[in-house]
């Protein structure tokens, strides 16, 4: 379960797919004019990771990675299929992103007159692919950990997109200076919130061996070995002369 949860909160924000990789720039900066599109984009790349994201892994784990084929027999233990896994990966995303357009047309037309060309796009979304890429380089071990990177992956982008439409529909009422309006004052402003999203870098990296022995090193330099007073030194050295005098006395009698 903290597996799961760690993996949830570090691709919201440590990992996020537009301020940390910049994926998907594309969309993000030509969808986030208003806050309506900018969430009906954001819900589909959602449901596209989520859905993309486990089934690109079920490829990976039973046919593309080195071996996978052993379910087959062992003859097919040797096969290595990973040179197919940018096209076997994008024909799923693809496949998705025209069900994803055929709903969207259907349930909702105003909205997608409004995402126009940027929905099909999806496709080619390279947040999308990376989405897919990350997990199959991260080596994520189980289905259930690869739906949940999928669905925060998606996350991250759908509040990256969101937060940069909110600030693009309050900054119309501001005096923007005239060389940085539109995408100027956008790319600064996406720096900006990158930079922001830097700072959750520490959030997940407490606990674990590692840090336990890094504490122990500070408190050893922080606290230094204890001095002994030098009062404490003259008695012990004049107890042990006593001691010399006295039984160098009974000896000579």
């Amino acid at each position: 379960m903290l597996e799961h949860v760690e993996l949830f909160f570090k691709s919201i924000f440590i990992d996020n797919m537009v301020f940390a990789v910049f994926l998907g720039m594309c969309s993000y900066l030509a969808v986030s004019k208003k806050v309506a599109t900018a969430v009906g984009l954001g819900a589909a790349v959602i449901f596209v990771l989520a859905v993309t994201v486990p089934m690109n892994w079920l490829l990976d784990k039973y046919l593309l990675q080195d071996g996978a084929l052993v379910w087959l027999g062992p003859e097919y233990a040797d096969y290595n299929l990973s040179f197919l896994s940018f096209i076997l990966f994008i024909a799923t995303i693809a496949t998705m992103v025209q069900l994803v357009e055929i709903v969207v047309e259907k349930f909702s037309p105003s909205l997608y007159n409004s995402l126009g060309i940027f929905l099909p796009l999806i496709a080619v979304n390279c947040a999308i692919l990376g989405g897919s890429l990350f997990m199959q380089a991260r080596e994520i071990e189980t289905l259930g950990l690869a739906f949940n990177y999928g669905v925060s992956s998606g996350i991250g982008w759908f509040l990256a997109i969101l937060a940069i439409a909110a600030i693009r529909e309050k900054i119309r009422y501001s005096n923007v200076p005239a060389p940085l309006r539109g995408l100027g004052i956008t790319f600064i402003i996406t720096g900006l919130m990158g930079i922001g999203f830097q700072s959750f870098g520490g959030m997940l990296t407490g606990g674990g061996e590692e840090a336990e022995e890094a504490n122990e090193q500070v408190n050893q330099v922080s606290q230094p070995e204890k001095v002994t007073p030098v009062k404490e030194v003259i008695v012990e050295k004049n107890e042990e002369i006593d001691e010399k005098v006295i039984s160098y006395n009974d000896v000579n009698k």
